[in-house]
């Protein structure tokens, strides 16, 4: 499945505090759980919180199951970008 980040503009969400993170994703758990159940192929794997945005990765099956997620959860998917490939320290080492 295809892995997206999604860049999501929301004020002060750096400083929410833990409850607030907390019903964040139950909402974003529960519009995934009925995609889920209508048999759309999307996953949450986690997100990072900064500032006045969060960076949300995740796997599905083509960016319009990215937006209807947004749309369904009332988080905004301000930018949605498609990863072409991953490297980390091992991308350094001979073949």
């Amino acid at each position: 499945m295809p892995r997206y980040v999604i860049e999501r503009d929301i004020p002060e969400i750096g400083s929410a505090e833990r409850a607030a993170l907390r019903e964040a994703s139950q909402q974003s758990n529960s519009v995934l759980a009925q995609m889920k159940a209508e048999k759309k192929n999307i996953q949450w794997e986690h997100s990072y919180v900064a500032g006045d945005k969060t960076f949300c990765i995740y796997l599905a099956d083509g960016e319009d199951l990215i937006q209807e997620h947004a749309e369904r959860s009332g988080f905004p998917a301000t930018k949605v970008t498609l990863v072409k490939r991953m490297i980390d320290p091992v991308t350094a080492e001979a073949d």
